[in-house]
């Protein structure tokens, strides 16, 4: 007997336009679907001097630094 498989999705993704998940990567309101997941850790990272620095900036703005 042969054994069927149904394909099943590998990741949620999260629509942009509506914000609801789905396992397409198009959701039902006809808008892009992302997979939601942070960038990768990495010790070399290339703008960690960037995000300090507007962090910095917004800080003081805001009169905390």
């Amino acid at each position: 007997m042969k054994e069927t498989r149904t394909k099943m999705a590998k990741h949620i993704h999260k629509c942009i336009s509506c914000n609801n998940y789905t396992l397409t990567e198009e959701c039902k309101c006809g808008g892009k679907a992302i997979l939601p997941r942070p960038p990768k850790f990495s010790l070399d990272d290339k703008y960690a001097g960037l995000r300090r620095k507007v962090r910095k900036e917004a800080l003081q703005k805001k009169g905390l630094v």
